[in-house]
């Protein structure tokens, strides 16, 4: 029912940047929070920005100062505009969707790859 299609990754120079798009097939504002995850060494996959209802957001220390993460609810879209990119940002990033109700239940899209190299 749910789907999240990624788009925007691509091959950056160190210091450009790329906006991430992530489009929902539905309302966005069905959900607890939207966020973009990365897998990190050691890690399933790590916590990059995360937007929860009522506008708060969250950012691993990493990224924190060169990511935004926003969102346009009449597109239905999550956006992370990534800054001052870095070879260690290199990941395919995945958009989550994470929904409460009795029981926590996350939507995951197919990832979009982002490539930091001269």
């Amino acid at each position: 029912q749910v789907q999240l299609v990624e788009s925007g990754g691509g091959l950056v120079q160190p210091g450009g940047s790329l906006r991430l798009s992530c489009a929902a097939s539905g309302s966005i504002s069905r959900f607890n929070a939207m966020g973009w995850y990365r897998p990190a060494p050691g890690k399933q996959r790590e916590l990059v920005a995360r937007v929860t209802s009522g506008g708060g957001t969250n950012y691993a220390d990493s990224v924190k100062g060169r990511f935004t993460i926003s969102t346009d609810n009449a597109k239905n879209t999550v956006y992370l505009q990534m800054n001052s990119l870095k070879p260690e940002d290199t990941a395919v990033y995945y958009c989550n969707a994470r929904a409460t109700r009795i029981l926590q239940y996350d939507y995951w899209g197919q990832g979009t790859q982002v490539t930091v190299s001269s």
